[in-house]
């Protein structure tokens, strides 16, 4: 059912049909707006690694009135453990499940990203067009509307585009200037899949350091299967390029770079091809000069994607879908008045979450040489033996997003 409550009623169309496209159809149809979600796959994308809410992500999502629904579909990771070749704990980071203070490496709040995507569309199946195997591929700028071009060659006219269509934003090519370089890389690349769980296989994520700047994570999310994350460190063409590239040679290329480190690759190497999905990304964050160009806005990843690193990607997109059709709701008649607003008002949070990515941190978890993993793991085991992790969490005033906080709209 619907809750309308513009005073004006305006076409939008979110390009864009995952997270971010979701929670946008989900306040703006509250907002009493007829919202088209055009999502180039051809069903729901309800597939994916897992992914945590943390600090104004759960604050979004309970002012959705979803969070019960969420509980329901939590994962249960326990924690983290540094293990050896051996699968041996060096050290082990327990989640925070106090209800204070910031969250650890695990949040409170893991979900698979799947089951997320689900909740979501039940919740704005009813209340707005969904779209699929169709995606924008251009529009056209008017004085008093957008003509939105899709792939199937059909256009269509809207009083509002939104483009959250992801870190490779189609939209946000469009938008910005030629030549215009939107991405912060890290040097870091990541590959992940899922592999039939076995009996060692625990609720503790696994993360296993190979020198050369290498990482193998290994979490299980259900009673069948163990997700799978390769971690490399590596300034290369080849790096960049692979992620492009067919899914048969990124295989390649992972297996290449990991075939010596030990532990249990050769089982991930093997499950890789039976995977029911693989992913292969370069880590980097999208930092553009503006969101907006008359009757076209980016939301979520396609605006400031923080990084898997950030630990506020699905987060950060919550919030900024809430914040984007807040502001809109509150003057649909004024629409560039409600996109200098949403920016505004978001800016200092995007720069938060984004700010927390150091490389110098990342490089330091990543270590070169066998010598300074044994030291990155002595040092996290003397940590935990002090139990400085865990007090640190709880007694931290605030999450990842620093001391931002959401603001209130009439919708919510």
């Amino acid at each position: 059912m619907t809750h309308k409550t513009a005073k004006q009623s305006l076409r939008i169309l979110v390009a864009g049909g995952g997270v971010a496209g979701q929670a946008l159809a989900f306040w703006l149809t509250r907002g009493g707006h007829e919202v088209t979600v055009v999502e180039r796959f051809p069903a729901l994308r309800a597939s994916g690694a897992q992914v945590d809410l943390r600090g104004q992500g759960i604050d979004a999502v309970a002012r959705m009135g979803l969070l019960e629904e969420v509980r329901g579909r939590l994962v249960d990771e326990a924690g983290v453990a540094f293990v050896d070749s051996r699968g041996k704990p060096k050290a082990t980071i327990m989640a925070n499940t106090s209800g204070k203070g910031r969250q650890t490496l695990t949040s409170e709040y893991e979900i698979m990203r799947g089951d997320l995507v689900r909740i979501l569309h039940e919740a704005t199946k009813d209340d707005a067009e969904y779209v699929f195997g169709k995606s924008v591929d251009g529009f056209d700028q008017h004085s008093d509307k957008v003509t939105a071009h899709l792939s199937d060659g059909t256009s269509g006219d809207f009083d509002l585009l939104i483009g959250a269509d992801g870190q490779g934003s189609r939209t946000r090519r469009a938008l910005l200037p030629e030549g215009f370089d939107p991405y912060w890389r890290a040097g870091i690349h990541m590959a992940y899949w899922f592999v039939p769980r076995i009996a060692s296989d625990t609720r503790i994520r696994d993360t296993y350091m190979v020198p050369g700047g290498r990482q193998i994570m290994r979490r299980s999310h259900n009673p069948t299967e163990t997700q799978v994350y390769f971690v490399l460190r590596e300034e290369s063409a080849e790096a960049s390029a692979i992620h492009r590239a067919p899914v048969e040679e990124q295989q390649r290329f992972w297996a290449g770079r990991f075939g010596d480190a030990g532990w249990q690759t050769e089982r991930f190497v093997q499950g890789m091809k039976d995977s029911p999905f693989f992913y292969s990304q370069e880590v980097a964050q999208v930092r553009s000069g503006s969101w907006s160009k008359g009757r076209v806005v980016l939301a979520g990843d396609a605006a400031h994607c923080a990084s898997p690193y950030s630990g506020m990607g699905i987060s950060g997109g919550l919030v900024g879908a809430y914040v984007l059709a807040g502001e809109i709701n509150r003057a649909p008649g004024d629409l560039p008045a409600a996109l200098a607003d949403y920016e505004r008002v978001l800016r200092p949070f995007v720069d938060e979450i984004q700010g927390q990515v150091n490389p110098r941190v990342l490089r330091l978890g990543m270590p070169l040489t066998r010598h300074a993993i044994s030291a990155f793991q002595n040092a996290t085991a003397l940590a935990c033996f002090l139990h400085i992790p865990g007090l640190v969490a709880r007694l931290s005033k605030e999450d990842r997003g620093g001391g931002w906080r959401l603001p209130a709209y009439a919708a919510a």
